[in-house]
């Protein structure tokens, strides 16, 4: 592991930023239409359960990484193995995120531009960032965190003083039923954005006080998936569901409506400022947590090394996952939450639990005989 700390509001800061990240781009949970809110809402709720299992797990062996205590549960090669799956897994996502912020910088100010270049442009300062370590993306995390509010408070002000939110796009809540919003919880909210933040598993042992890491586990989940909620509401609110749902960005659409005065308009530019913000720290946590992981699976003494070839390969990936924004779009929010979340998020973290349960009752009874 790499000698560096960070404090308990460093952490949730960044947990933050990162479930809000691609999140606020897309439109999530729209197969709810109206009740895309509450599918959020909802999804929040249930991933509380996903983060106690994650919890407890770190609890039964803070000061090693997920890489390290998954070869003490699962013994050396099945361990080995499923902790490869996790850093492949966390450079996947980083190339997803990344081809999210290419495709938006395009579709926003440089349609001619190619996407590579776009896509190369941040991650260029991205592995710098990494490079540097996990108290400088906690310390950028703080500064953009704040910057990040001040835009989101003052966009959510100007559309609501610009009479923009049709209250009966609401309507009617729970149409047809619970059982439609819960199919659609546990297909793709609970796991985009709420469980994707399992790679804080491999950030927790830098935690400088062990104690505060459940709360802030919970209560960055719970401010973001609040922060979501409002977005959705204002982005049915002002678009109405069949806008919302064929738009590839809807709060860019939402923001691009808003006109106060008749002169105060086009202020697109909050909305690109707080996205890449967003995605800016969604790829370096990712980034980071393959470069540590594969670190420490392979016994790479200096980490940082990894993050020029690791961020390469997560440049070409991003180019490589879809041929256009619709693919890009099926595959993250349709294919990828069946293939790669369930076993992730899910299964394997309550099979290492149940292991880590009962080796450590065992060793509790040795001690005691």
């Amino acid at each position: 592991m790499e000698k560096a700390r960070i404090s308990a509001i460093q952490l949730f800061v960044l947990m933050v930023l990162f479930q809000m990240g691609s999140a606020l781009l897309v439109p999530l949970a729209m197969d709810a239409k109206q009740d895309a809110w509450l599918v959020i809402l909802m999804g929040m709720i249930v991933s509380f359960v996903l983060f106690l299992v994650y919890h407890k797990i770190y609890w039964y062996y803070p000061n090693l990484l997920p890489t390290e205590y998954m070869q003490e549960i699962l013994g050396k090669v099945i361990g080995t193995v499923v902790a490869f799956l996790y850093i492949v897994y966390f450079m996947y996502d980083a190339a997803r995120v990344l081809r999210d912020f290419g495709e938006m910088l395009l579709t926003f100010a440089y349609p001619d531009t190619p996407l590579f270049i776009a896509n190369a442009l941040l991650i260029l300062v991205i592995i710098y960032m990494v490079y540097n370590g996990i108290e400088v993306i906690a310390r950028s995390g703080e500064l953009l965190f704040i910057f990040m509010y001040i835009l989101a408070v003052t966009g959510f002000i100007l559309i609501v003083t610009s009479g923009l939110i049709d209250t009966t796009n609401w309507k009617p809540v729970l149409e047809e039923g619970l059982s439609p919003l819960l199919k659609v919880v546990f297909t793709e909210t609970l796991y985009f954005p709420f469980a994707e933040a399992i790679v804080f598993t491999m950030i927790l042992p830098y935690l400088n006080n062990p104690r505060h890491a459940k709360r802030t586990l919970l209560g960055a989940t719970a401010l973001s998936g609040i922060n979501l909620t409002i977005t959705m509401l204002i982005n049915i609110g002002v678009l109405g569901v069949d806008l919302t749902s064929r738009s590839q960005f809807p709060l860019l659409t939402t923001v691009q409506t808003i006109q106060v005065a008749n002169f105060l308009e086009r202020l697109d530019v909050f909305f690109m400022i707080a996205m890449v913000t967003g995605i800016f720290l969604k790829v370096s946590i990712l980034f980071y947590a393959a470069v540590i992981g594969a670190s420490s699976l392979f016994n790479v003494q200096s980490p940082s090394r990894l993050a020029y070839p690791f961020g390469i390969i997560i440049l070409f990936t991003s180019i490589m996952i879809a041929s256009n924004i619709q693919e890009h779009l099926e595959e993250g929010l349709k294919i990828v939450m069946k293939i790669l979340h369930i076993p992730l998020f899910v299964v394997i973290p309550l099979l290492l639990l149940f292991v880590a349960f009962l080796r450590n009752r065992k060793k509790t009874s040795s001690k005691k005989v």
